[in-house]
């Protein structure tokens, strides 16, 4: 067989996208509920659909625009980030979802070999675009067994020891998939270890409005750090893909090597796509945490499903869409219960494997309308009462 038979080692070793697995899995289920995709129920602002309808036969939504994004929501952006983030030295290139956002800045900061860091449990996605970079020495630190908070003490003594000093240590904040969010002064610490060890930070704020219980987010700034945004989630806006990095304005040389990359991936994001989230942005934050206010009893109700598991196995939840939950040591085979609860309890959940983590769960409240949650919480608790009481009876 010739070399076109042959195919790349850096997709082979890559790990196959968990959500593809389900996707599968949910298909083999009958009538299942998915409490396992990242999403939210609802579809962005009614206003900003309306704007974008007219905009359809506008000659310039066909055509190519800015590799760094429109203008006008560049600008409007800066100053979101200005006013809502605190985020004063950095600039904004416009991307097709924050998982390209990310892809991005591998390719922009990293060179194959590097080595990376990131705390388990982590978003799989991550994971796997390093690996499709070919920055396969990923250096996984841990979670605090209690909170999932990173570990700042396992990352100081990493960045200190290992030759060469990692290029760059990410973390998610609000987690996917645990849902805890780091507080400001453990990130703030985080952010000193990173500076004083010459490793960029990059910090994903895509549940950003997604904070319970009183917490406020928050961002940090400096020239070692770039931070991702997201519209899917917050505004519903999931399938039209806008996200964007802000990265430090007064890093030489940063933009022009983002933007080669940009432009040999997305050229630009979706122009109709970019207008929505330009309209969205218009209608305001206020319409985005109205919504999020909505998942609180959804929360509430997955947490209560979880009961069976017993006490402190279930964690998270305090921002993002998510709940971490650990089954009963035996069930370290987390992708046979997630097979077993969709099949015979029809409720799909995510396996904490493909986070780094076997024998553990990440349960998604943010895609179901309450009456659904409620049914689908409902299969659960019976799925993990059988399980606990007398494993997977087929």
């Amino acid at each position: 067989m010739g070399s076109f038979g042959k195919l790349a080692k850096r997709a082979l070793e890559t790990e196959m996208p968990v959500m593809v697995k389900i996707q599968e899995v949910i298909r083999g289920a009958k009538n299942a509920l998915s409490l396992a995709q990242g999403v939210v129920y609802w579809q962005p602002p009614k206003d900003a659909l309306n704007k974008v309808k007219e905009l359809v036969w506008e000659p310039s939504i066909s055509r190519y625009g800015a590799d760094e994004g429109m203008p006008e929501l560049r600008e409007a952006l800066v100053k979101k980030l200005q006013r809502e983030n605190k985020l004063y030295k950095s600039s904004v290139v416009v991307t097709s979802g924050a998982n390209q956002a990310f892809v991005d800045l591998v390719l922009t900061l990293c060179d194959a070999g590097d080595s990376v860091v990131m705390f388990a449990p982590y978003y799989f996605n991550a994971y796997m675009s390093f690996q499709m970079t070919g920055v396969t020495d990923i250096l996984v630190g841990p979670g605090d067994p209690k909170t999932l908070y990173p570990d700042a003490d396992w990352l100081e003594k990493t960045l200190s020891e290992t030759k060469p000093v990692p290029k760059l240590v990410t973390v998610v904040n609000p987690g996917n998939p645990s849902g805890t969010y780091i507080p400001e002064s453990l990130l703030k610490r985080i952010s000193d270890l990173c500076e004083q060890a010459g490793a960029w930070l990059v910090v994903d704020n895509t549940y950003e409005y997604f904070m319970y219980d009183g917490l406020k987010h928050t961002c940090i700034e400096g020239n070692h750090i770039v931070n991702i945004f997201s519209f899917s989630k917050a505004y519903g806006m999931m399938g039209w893909r806008v996200g964007y990095i802000a990265y430090p304005s007064e890093v030489e040389g940063f933009a022009a090597q983002l933007l080669k990359v940009q432009d040999n991936i997305p050229i630009c994001a979706s122009i109709i796509s970019q207008h929505l989230a330009l309209y969205s942005l218009e209608v305001g934050p206020e319409w985005v945490t109205e919504h999020v206010k909505t998942l609180i009893k959804n929360r509430e109700i997955v947490v209560e499903a979880l009961s069976p598991l017993g006490e402190g196995a279930v964690k998270g939840g305090e921002g993002a869409i998510y709940l971490w939950a650990k089954l009963p040591d035996k069930f370290v085979d987390d992708f046979d219960v997630v097979h077993w609860l969709a099949h015979k309890h029809g409720v799909v959940t995510i396996p904490g494997s493909a986070c780094g983590c076997p024998g553990n769960l990440r349960i998604s409240f943010g895609g179901l309308v309450e009456t659904d949650c409620r049914a689908a919480a409902e299969r659960l608790k019976r799925g993990l009462e059988e399980l606990v009481r007398d494993g997977m009876v087929q």
